[in-house]
């Protein structure tokens, strides 16, 4: 039997938060969310977040990565940072299209691409 992709873990200092962070800012189904775990979708890809104490969150490093794309990067980065994002440098205007990385709420990093 083949193995199957089950879901991306992400590890949050505040779960509820990080689920509406998702969801308003990304537009996420938000299928279960207590104050430990939270599994949310996105067409195929599902997101589960856990919670984890303060010390072992990764701050201002390298973590995990998500990538999205979206139609309007300029409206997207706006609304995340509302949401309590970080903008990880400019937003790039690339050949291909509008790139930008972000910080979301614990440190990870969204990357956001807005094609040409």
């Amino acid at each position: 039997m083949a193995s199957s992709f089950r879901w991306l873990l992400q590890l949050h200092k505040d779960v509820p938060k990080a689920a509406r962070f998702y969801s308003e800012g990304l537009g996420f189904t938000t299928d279960v969310c207590t104050l430990r775990w939270a599994e949310l979708q996105s067409g195929p890809l599902k997101l589960a977040l856990m919670h984890s104490p303060h010390d072992t969150v990764v701050q201002k490093e390298y973590s995990s990565l998500l990538s999205f794309t979206v139609t309007d990067i300029n409206s997207t980065v706006n609304k995340l940072m509302e949401l309590g994002a970080e903008l990880d440098g400019p937003i790039k205007y690339e050949i291909h299209g509008k790139v930008a990385a972000m910080r979301c709420l614990d440190g990870h990093i969204l990357g956001l691409y807005e094609p040409a």
